[in-house]
């Protein structure tokens, strides 16, 4: 399949893989503080981006693609401001909710362009069922032309095999971004980048 970058607008993808929520939160240290030898950050500015999955769906959608995100997250105000952010670019989510989990989110404190320190807020999402994840997978390959699978190893894609031999089943090139070295989990793919 060989697509020109004039008919973008006509190409559908759907987006698979572990969402996640960068927050970066910016302000000047001048001081140190008494409780311990660290800065003392005086926030004054806070940006929270798509990461993960998501930041590969705006991506492509930035480029006039039509999306859908599929992905795990929590029942948390992390997930809401990252299906807000991303319903505000067209991207159409399919999010999987698992409640008593966090949706996973980095938080990173920067001062004068230096990153002070970087706060993982994340769950494995374990008691989350990926057969729940495989059965909306199939439902949606009818409407798209391609698959991308975005592995963070977070948990979304435990049962990556099934979801790419639905794909290739339903005739859908498979482009995966794989995390690790284990390459043999994405056998079947059309791509790994």
């Amino acid at each position: 399949m060989l697509v020109s970058i004039a008919d973008l607008d006509r190409f559908r993808l759907l987006v698979v893989g572990d969402l996640m929520l960068d927050r970066y939160w910016y302000g000047p240290a001048s001081r140190i503080s008494p409780e311990a030898p660290v800065p003392v950050v005086h926030v004054r500015d806070i940006e929270e981006r798509p990461g993960g999955a998501a930041n590969v769906a705006l991506n492509l959608a930035a480029l006039g693609v039509k999306v859908t995100l599929m992905g795990v997250v929590g029942k948390d105000d992390a997930a809401a401001v990252l299906r807000r952010r991303l319903e505000r670019e067209t991207i159409d989510c399919d999010f999987l909710y698992v409640p008593d989990c966090a949706t996973t989110t980095k938080l990173r404190v920067i001062s004068r362009n230096q990153q002070l320190i970087r706060l993982d807020f994340e769950d494995s999402f374990t008691q989350f069922n990926p057969t729940r994840l495989t059965e909306r997978f199939r439902f949606a390959l009818s409407n798209v032309d391609a698959i991308i699978l975005s592995d963070y190893a977070k948990g979304c894609l435990r049962d990556v095999a099934s979801l790419i031999k639905a794909a290739r089943a339903a005739g859908k090139p498979v482009i995966v971004d794989p995390k690790g070295n284990d390459f043999k989990r994405y056998a079947g793919a059309t791509v790994i980048t």
